[in-house]
Order: structure tokens, then C-alpha cells, then sequence
């Protein structure tokens, strides 16, 4: 009697055992927690931006809406608050999936070191160049560092596998330029040029015994300095707290009655609020502003 060979069990094309199921990788529930919890976060400062509004901790003048109304609260001409979102989203979904711990921790780690390196930098602008804090800033920091804590915590076993060395100085050669270019546009490094007229137009004003009062602090006083970009050097700009937010006013200010920021003085009279280059030529009888350029003479 011919004795039935018994088939071998053999592997299928991806090289798993037949019939043999990959073990489902649990979700990082706590990263997925506290991610959510800045998507939230984000979206709401995303609305009050978007609305111009105040929020909770945050009314007109205090720490929060300085920081909330200068210029690093955009970047790339988008709200930072949905660059935010945008990590919190990613970092939610990378932490609930994955083919395998190893495979998902390396993509957790850069992206959570990511959002650490931008939300320090965002917080030490704010204390150095604005002595300002932005509660909702602080909690957005304090998440993403307790999320880059956890991810550090759950490193599977041998991972990276080739080694703390080369693994942090790869992401360094790309972190660091990051980093690099992301202070460069916040600088306005990398904005457009100016209009030509903007140059004669600040020297025609310091010439004609215009002031300019505002306060290094104010978020108007920093978009009316924006609007002439690097023109601005040569604006006759008097700093009203020089001994900080709540030093005593600059007696030129006080001499003045200076009592909100920006605040103009053309000839004699008294402008408050942000002006366009338009209304301070007109105000100033900058006649050169609306004149023909070289180029549209030779037309």
C-alpha cells in the first residue's frame, strides 16, 4: 500500500507562516490622548485667530494677545496655530497606527522633536523679544514635550538600530536648516522687496519733525514698522518703554501725552492708530510718493 506524503506547511509569499495571523499592534493611547488634546487646542486659537477675537486668558493688552498679534504668531504666511494642528493630527495618527513598534517610533520620534524645537524657539521669542507669555503657548509646550517624553519611554528594544550617533546627527542635518530657515522668514529675511518710495518717504518724515511713538511690545507698532520694511531704520521712531512693559514712559512720550501706540505727530497734528505709506505721504505732503517713476517716464 502507498503510504500519502503529508504536505509540508509552507510560507506564503510574504514570508509568514501559512495561516498564521501578524499580531495587531496596540495604539499609543496616551500620545493619541494628549495629541487630541492639541488638535482641540489649535483649532480653538486657529477660530480666534481666524476671528480676531479674544480668548480665555488672552483679552485685548495682555501677555497672550501680544504674542498672539506679533509677528510670530504666522509663518509662511500661514497661522502657526494651524502648523500646529497640522503636528497634532500627524502625530495622533502615526501613534493609532503602524505595521510595527519599531516602524512607528521612528516616525513619532522626529516629528514630536520637531514640535519641541519650534515651540521652545516660539516661547523664548516671545520672553526675549516681547516679554510676553501666551498661556495657551505654555500648555501647547508643556503637550508636545509630555508627548516627546512618552515616545522616548516606549523606544522598542534596539531601536535605533543604527545607533544614537548617526540617528540623532541625520536628523540634525536636516533639523538645523530647519530651524535656520524658520527664523529667517519670521525675521522678514525672506519677504519680497520694497517699494522704492518707502525710503525717501521715512527720511522725508524724520526731515519734516514727524514722530513716530510706540512701544517696542505693541503689535501695531510692529505692522506699521512691517509695512516699510527695511525702511523702517529710518523712521523717526520714539521708544516709549524703554525700561520695559512696566517701566516708567520715556519723558519725550509723557511730555507728549502719549497714551496709546502707535501715535503720529505731522506737522502739528496728532494721528493715533496704524497709517498706511498712502496716508502718511498725504499727511506729510510727501509730494514724490504719487509721482511718475524713472521708468514710466521713459514709456
Amino acid at each position: 500500500m502507498a503510504r500519502t506524503r503529508r504536505k509540508p506547511q509552507g510560507r506564503g509569499q510574504t514570508g509568514h507562516v501559512e495561516g498564521v495571523s501578524r499580531p495587531k499592534l496596540t495604539p499609543e493611547w496616551r500620545v493619541v490622548a494628549l495629541a487630541g488634546i492639541g488638535v482641540v487646542l489649535t483649532v480653538y486659537l486657529l477660530i480666534v485667530h481666524l476671528m480676531g477675537a479674544s480668548t480665555l486668558f488672552c483679552q485685548q493688552g495682555s501677555s497672550c494677545d501680544i504674542v498672539q498679534s506679533s509677528a510670530w504668531s504666522t509663518l509662511f504666511g500661514l497661522p502657526v496655530a494651524l502648523w500646529g494642528l497640522g503636528l497634532y493630527a500627524l502625530i495622533a495618527l502615526v501613534a493609532a497606527t503602524g505595521r510595527s513598534a519599531a516602524v512607528r517610533w521612528r516616525r513619532l520620534f522626529p516629528l514630536s522633536l520637531i514640535g519641541v524645537l519650534v515651540s521652545v524657539y516660539l516661547t523664548l521669542v516671545g520672553w526675549i523679544a516681547l516679554e510676553a507669555f501666551c498661556v495657551w503657548c505654555l500648555i501647547s509646550l508643556a503637550l508636545i514635550i509630555a508627548i516627546f517624553v512618552l515616545v522616548l519611554r516606549k523606544r522598542p528594544a534596539q531601536t535605533p538600530a543604527e545607533g544614537w550617533k548617526r540617528w540623532l546627527t541625520m536628523h540634525a542635518i536636516v533639523l538645523v536648516p530647519l530651524m535656520v530657515l524658520i527664523s529667517a522668514a519670521q525675521a522678514g529675511w525672506l519677504s519680497p522687496p520694497d517699494d522704492p518710495r518707502l525710503e525717501p518717504l521715512a527720511a522725508h518724515l524724520s526731515e519734516s519733525g514727524a514722530k513716530y511713538y510706540g512701544a517696542y511690545w505693541c503689535p501695531n507698532c510692529r505692522k506699521q514698522k512691517g509695512l516699510f520694511g527695511r525702511a523702517a531704520d529710518g523712521l523717526p521712531y520714539v521708544e516709549c518703554t524703554p525700561n520695559g512693559r512696566n517701566g516708567a514712559v520715556a519723558f519725550e512720550c509723557a511730555a507728549q501725552g502719549i497714551d496709546s501706540f502707535p501715535t503720529w505727530i505731522i506737522r502739528g497734528q496728532r494721528y493715533n492708530g496704524l497709517l498706511t505709506p498712502d496716508e502718511l505721504a498725504r499727511h506729510s505732503r510727501f509730494r514724490q510718493w504719487n509721482a511718475p517713476s524713472a521708468g514710466d517716464a521713459d514709456k
